[in-house]
């Protein structure tokens, strides 16, 4: 790409590696985040994602002269998502400079030849020339109401990467990585050269070593079920024949399996990872498991000087499968920025969380929240169609309130289609349910709504829904 001179708030393409040029906007860095030396280039957020990156000045063109170009040449589905997202925020936009232009047209007149300030190619610094009046991305009206429209988070959530880096340091004492989208934009992802073992292809773990392969990482495979590994080996992945084998091979090995029982299987019974971990293996459980568990592993591994993370992950199927899971690591911090490549090639973010132990806790207590949310859902649903009130009007007056979102549409449209094809599985949120609510018990903290929601669960387990999506709880309660 040729290099152009642009100023903050432009839009733009910006091209990162080996990935196709993605649509953004030109933002004020963070006042703490500074420039990479010795480039000349301009700090970028991204559309359709919640990515942010320095992006060299002549990997930059402007949105509007090459819209027609980059749509010809980019067919993806998330690209075009990206697209629509530009278009919806310059509809806002102009939606509301319409709006302030016939409240006062001379006060338009007034700002309007004010001059504009332009980053050059040779800025030694971004922030060193930007307008003092100008407001940061955050406080932009425009852009703000379009991150709230788009990604329905709170405003903390969408502060510049740096900021929000500080302020999980300083209230909860836990790190963060923010990682770009590997499916959409990253390309400066430069796969770690270390040796990953990964154990476990259900639906998570298919999604995540897939996007492992993708970014250039070099992974060997194992399943309890092993055709299933055929499919990543026409990938390029490489097939271990044992957990011990895989462990013995790698240098980090991940696994990724159903329940407790099923982690210290694969750990501690025959050929399992213990046999095969050595000094300076390292060994990451990424399975949503109990406190306890954690720490038995965690101590079997290290007393043969391995080294240990666990790193459950929030997120589904669909989410793996797009590289836009949540990673919640705790345990060796080394261990955790040795996979910093491999976090950002499955996730959109990853968040070190302290000791062993306290990943596992934190994942227990979204999905319970999660858990109790889809029961109650159903049985709103449910409810409506008992007391004679339409079911899809229920969800359509739902999705314009407070509690829209992505999840709730996507559930309850599959719930009122009759799809329960597993993007969570049913059996796991109960599973997880259960543990939760007995980590309230050893913690002396009541879990009633939780537990509530847990006999439901069973009853859908009673009910032959294991294997189906986790909003199959809507049968237990039309049966």
């Amino acid at each position: 790409m040729a290099a152009v001179h642009l100023r903050i708030g432009d839009l733009v393409w910006g091209k990162l590696g080996r990935y196709p040029p993605w649509p953004g906007k030109i933002v004020s860095p963070p006042k703490d985040l500074k420039k990479p030396r010795g480039k000349k280039c301009h700090f970028v957020k991204f559309f359709g994602t919640e990515d942010h990156a320095w992006i060299k000045v002549e990997q930059l063109k402007p949105y509007h002269a090459h819209k027609e170009e980059m749509i010809k040449i980019n067919k993806g589905k998330r690209f075009q998502q990206a697209v629509d997202a530009v278009e919806d925020y310059l509809k806002q936009a102009k939606g509301k400079e319409q709006n302030s232009d016939c409240k006062g047209d001379s006060k338009a007149k007034k700002t309007s030849n004010k001059p504009l300030k332009i980053l050059e190619e040779d800025d030694e610094d971004l922030s060193a020339l930007k307008d003092p009046s100008e407001k940061p991305v955050k406080d932009d009206p425009h852009f703000h109401h379009f991150l709230l429209s788009q990604s329905e988070k709170p405003a903390s959530s969408m502060e510049p990467i740096s900021k929000r880096l500080k302020i999980i340091e300083e209230v909860t004492g836990s790190t963060s990585i923010q990682a770009a989208d590997s499916t959409a934009i990253n390309g400066s992802i430069t796969p770690t050269d270390k040796r990953i073992g990964f154990l476990g292809l259900g639906l998570m773990g298919s999604g995540i070593v897939s996007n492992l392969l993708k970014m250039g990482h070099v992974v060997t495979v194992w399943n309890r079920t092993a055709e299933k590994c055929d499919l990543f080996i026409q990938e390029g992945a490489r097939l271990g024949r044992t957990p011990a084998e895989v462990s013995s091979m790698c240098d980090i090995t991940f696994s990724c399996v159903s329940d407790p029982k099923a982690a210290r299987d694969l750990v501690l019974g025959p050929s399992g990872v213990l046999q095969g971990i050595r000094p300076g293996k390292c060994y990451i459980e990424m399975s949503t498991v109990d406190p306890e568990t954690i720490t038995e592993l965690s101590q079997v591994i290290t007393s043969r000087g391995g080294r240990f993370l666990e790193a459950p992950v929030a997120g589904s199927q669909q989410l793996s499968n797009d590289g836009m899971l949540v990673i919640l690591a705790a345990g060796d911090r080394t261990v955790y920025e040795d996979c910093s490549s491999c976090f950002q090639a499955m996730g959109k973010t990853s968040f070190f969380l302290g000791e062993a132990g306290n990943a596992a806790r934190m994942m227990l207590i979204l999905n319970m929240v999660q858990g109790s949310f889809m029961a109650t859902i159903a049985e709103g649903l449910t409810l409506a169609q008992a007391t004679g009130q339409s079911q899809q009007t229920f969800l359509d007056i739902l999705c314009q309130g407070q509690m829209a979102s992505t999840f709730v549409d996507q559930k309850c449209q599959n719930i009122l289609q009759g799809n329960f094809k597993p993007d969570y599985y049913l059996k796991h949120i109960q599973k997880d349910l259960r543990l939760a609510i007995s980590m309230g018990d050893m913690a002396n903290h009541p879990t009633p709504m939780a537990a509530a929601a847990n006999e439901v669960y069973k009853r859908a387990k009673a009910l032959d829904q294991s294997d189906n999506d986790i909003s199959a709880v809507y049968r237990a309660y039309i049966h």
